[in-house]
C-alpha cells in the first residue's frame, strides 16, 4: 500500500511555515499517543505516521528532498530499481564515491566515504522583529528580549527515551547514521531518515518531550542597539539560535529593527527632513522661526520674499550614521499658510493691499509673470 503525504497526515499546506508543522504534529502527537490510546493499534499506528512526518518535514534538508523527489528522496526503501550490483566490486568504487559525494549533500547525506556515524548539523537561525522609536534609532539604547530555546528535559535528561528505557541502535543504519540507497544507475549516500543521522531510535519516546530530548523555554537576552542604526537593519546575536541537531553548533538570532514613523520628522539615510508651516507676512517680510531638531529647538531666519517650498538646510543636525560615525543634515521645507476664517475688515484691508500690487505690476509677483509667459508660448 502506497504511503500517505506527508502534508496531508499532518493536515497542513505545502508551504506551510515550520511553526505551523509543530503545531500541527504537537496536536496530533497528543490526540493519538499510545499512553492516552492504550490496546488501540489504529491511534498507534497514526502516531508512528505522525511521527515520521513530522521527523521529514521539520528537517530542511529532508523536506526539500521529500517535495523534489516524493518519498523516494528520504526513503530508502522507496528507491526505485536499477543496476543491482551494476557498478560493485573493485572496478566500480571510484563512481559509487563520486555519485554519493555529489548527492549525498543534496538529500542531506554525509557524502564520501568518510562519512561514517552520526552526523551534526549547525542548528537554526532565529528572526526577532524590534520596533523602535526615531529617537532610540538616533540616540542607541540596551535592552533586554525574551526568545524561545531549548532546554534539556528534565524527565529523560536529554535521551527522549521514557524514564526506565534507553535508545536502540537505529536497524535501518545499523547505528552508522547514513544509508545508501540505489537511485537508478547511481548509488546515493544520505542522513538515515529514521533516525536523521543519530545512530539511535527511541522506540519508547518520553512523554514530557516527545522523544526530542529537549523542551522549550524562554531565555532573556541583552541586546545593544548602536545610535544612528536604521529601519531593516538587523542586529546578529551568535549562537542564540536553535540548537544544532546531534551536538552541532547552535545558529545565530538575528534581531531585526523596525522604526516606528514619526509625527515629524522622515529620515533619508543619516539625513532628516520637516515641514515647517510659515505665515503670509513672515514669508513676505522676513523674521525668525524655531524648528525642532532631535537635540532640542533650534532658530533658521527667513529672508523677506521666501516662497513656499523654500527649503533650509541645517548641517549636523541629522542623525549620527552607525556606519560613518558622522550626523547627517536636517532640511526644513517651508510652506506658506493661507490665513482662514478672516472677518469682514481683514478682507478688505486684503483686497486694499491687492490692489496695491496691481499697481506695481509684475513686480511684486516674478513666479506668477514668469509662469504667464510660459502658459501663453505655449498656446502660441
Amino acid at each position: 500500500m502506497a504511503k500517505r503525504d506527508y502534508y496531508e497526515i499532518l493536515g497542513v499546506a505545502k508551504n506551510a511555515s515550520e511553526e505551523e508543522i509543530k503545531k500541527a504534529y504537537r496536536k496530533l502527537a497528543m490526540k493519538y499517543h499510545p499512553d492516552r490510546n492504550p490496546d488501540d493499534k489504529s491511534a498507534e499506528d497514526k502516531f508512528k505516521e505522525a511521527k515520521e512526518a513530522y521527523e521529514m518535514l521539520s528537517d530542511a534538508n529532508k523536506r526539500a528532498a521529500y517535495d523534489r523527489y516524493g518519498h523516494a528522496g528520504v526513503d530508502p526503501n522507496a528507491a526505485g530499481a536499477g543496476f543491482q550490483g551494476g557498478f560493485g566490486g573493485a572496478g566500480g568504487a571510484g563512481l559509487d564515491d563520486l555519485f554519493g559525494g555529489i548527492f549525498g549533500d543534496i538529500f542531506g547525506g554525509q557524502g564520501g566515504r568518510g562519512g561514517q556515524g552520526a552526523r551534526s548539523f549547525r542548528g537554526a537561525d532565529l528572526r526577532y522583529q524590534m520596533e523602535i522609536t526615531l529617537e532610540q534609532a538616533a540616540n542607541g539604547f540596551d535592552t533586554t528580549i525574551k526568545v524561545p530555546s531549548w532546554v534539556e528535559c528534565e524527565t529523560c535528561h536529554g535521551s527522549g527515551a521514557k524514564p526506565g528505557t534507553k535508545p536502540q541502535t537505529c536497524p535501518t543504519c545499523s547505528g552508522q547514521g547514513s544509508v545508501r540507497v540505489q537511485q537508478g544507475f547511481f548509488s546515493i549516500q544520505q542522513t538515515c531518515p529514521r533516525c536523521h543521522g543519530s545512530g539511535k531510535v527511541v522506540p519508547d519516546p518520553c512523554t514530557n518531550c516527545d522523544g526530542v530530548g529537549r523542551i522549550r523555554k524562554t531565555k532573556t537576552l541583552e541586546v545593544k542597539v548602536p545610535a544612528g542604526i536604521d529601519d531593516g537593519m538587523r542586529i546578529r546575536s551568535s549562537g542564540n539560535g536553535e540548537p544544532g541537531p546531534n551536538g552541532g553548533p547552535p545558529g545565530d538570532l538575528y534581531v531585526e529593527i523596525h522604526v516606528k514613523p514619526h509625527n515629524v520628522f522622515e529620515r533619508d539615510g543619516d539625513d532628516l527632513h520637516c515641514q515647517i508651516p510659515i505665515s503670509f507676512s513672515t514669508a513676505a517680510l522676513g523674521g525668525d522661526v524655531v524648528v525642532p531638531t532631535l537635540g532640542g529647538k533650534a532658530e533658521i531666519t527667513i529672508p523677506e520674499g521666501t516662497q513656499s517650498g523654500k527649503t533650509f538646510r541645517l548641517r549636523g543636525k541629522g542623525v549620527k550614521g552607525v556606519r560613518s560615525g558622522y550626523p547627517g543634515d536636517l532640511y526644513v521645507h517651508v510652506s506658506i499658510e493661507t490665513p482662514v476664517k478672516l472677518t469682514d475688515k481683514q478682507k478688505q484691508i486684503l483686497r486694499d493691499f491687492e490692489a496695491t500690487l496691481s499697481a506695481g505690476g509684475a513686480k511684486h509677483s516674478p513666479q506668477s509673470k514668469s509662469w504667464m509667459d510660459r502658459v501663453s508660448e505655449f498656446f502660441k
